[in-house]
């Protein structure tokens, strides 16, 4: 299982490397995909500021769009990967010591919103010499446990009413993120989503071997997964939805005519109010600025303040 690894934040090209990562990650999440039944139409939101009904969105019964949520600051407060390595730690999978300059790094990601790539280099590299020689069963198992033990209670309440409309508009949802492919499986189950584009490990025989398929999908790669799931699934990127924190996935909110910033970051929220995309902030209790696209429907409570998780370093020698 990797851990999140980072890319420069500056814009560019996908690489060779980006691809392979995004084609695996969706053939990944092709294979745990989950058929949702469709639930009963939404009702038409009155806009508050103009008094006119806003156009209907998401669209009900349209199969040819869906929806892909990023995971660390949008659908979940913190990085899944620090999470998963709070549970790992309890489980004596690495060393006490490692465990205070982790801690810190988890409480900063957490102030700041923002994603240090020397931080997320290093969890990546630990996390895959600490699974290395794990069978993907063992791992995929204590994922369910450190679930309920550390990340169900920091799911954003506003951002999974976000994904619901589209579930209940008959839309599929799928979760894309750096973090192990297992992990958002995990996650996107316990949340009724579809699925989840995730980094993917190299495994043989159901056994990890330490080394990645390409790439963390991390930015041009996860445009890359929600493009080749996109051809796989049959989806018009043009009626589709993308929702984010950060401007590292500016690649993939692009792409979709429906981009939304959730939570976003300096740099995301400029770009999005440049381009006129729609704005939520569900940390603070406030508002943001309303703009471009109608909204989804039904948003649920605004998530409150909870305590850093820490992290992951090496396997104990």
């Amino acid at each position: 299982m990797a851990a999140l690894g980072w890319l420069s934040p500056r814009r560019r090209s996908a690489t060779a490397r980006s691809v392979l990562a995004g084609e695996a990650a969706a053939e990944a999440a092709r294979k745990t995909s989950q058929e949702q039944e469709q639930l009963e139409r939404q009702d038409r939101r009155e806009d508050r500021d103009g008094g006119q009904l806003e156009p209907e969105f998401p669209v009900v019964g349209d199969e040819r769009a869906a929806a892909f949520f990023d995971l660390d600051n949008t659908v979940m407060q913190g990085a899944a990967i620090f999470h998963f390595g709070r549970g790992l730690y309890k489980r004596k999978f690495f060393q006490r010591q490692e465990l205070a300059r982790f801690a810190w790094q988890q409480a900063w990601f957490r102030l700041a919103g923002v994603e240090d790539p020397e931080h997320m280099q290093d969890a990546r590299d630990s996390a895959l010499s600490i699974v290395k020689g794990h069978r993907v069963s063992e791992l995929m198992s204590i994922g369910e446990e450190i679930y309920d033990e550390y990340m169900a209670e920091r799911i954003w309440p506003g951002t999974r009413a976000l994904a619901e409309a589209h579930l209940d508009a008959g839309q599929k949802v799928w979760l894309v993120t750096a973090a192990p492919v297992e992990t958002a499986t995990i996650i996107a189950r316990r949340l009724g989503l579809t699925g989840a584009l995730g980094t993917v490990a190299e495994s043989v025989d159901g056994v990890y071997t330490g080394k990645l398929v390409g790439e963390p999908l991390h930015g041009p790669a996860k445009a890359e997964a929600v493009r080749a799931l996109a051809a796989a699934e049959g989806l018009d990127l043009a009626r589709c939805a993308a929702y984010s924190d950060s401007h590292n996935d500016i690649p993939m909110l692009s792409l979709v005519g429906h981009p939304y910033a959730i939570n976003p970051d300096t740099k995301l929220r400029k770009h999005a109010r440049d381009r006129e995309w729609r704005l939520r902030d569900y940390r603070t209790g406030r508002k943001a600025a309303k703009v471009g696209i109608p909204a989804a429907a039904g948003l649920g409570a605004i998530a409150g303040g909870t305590a850093a998780a820490m992290a992951l370093h090496r396997r104990r020698h």
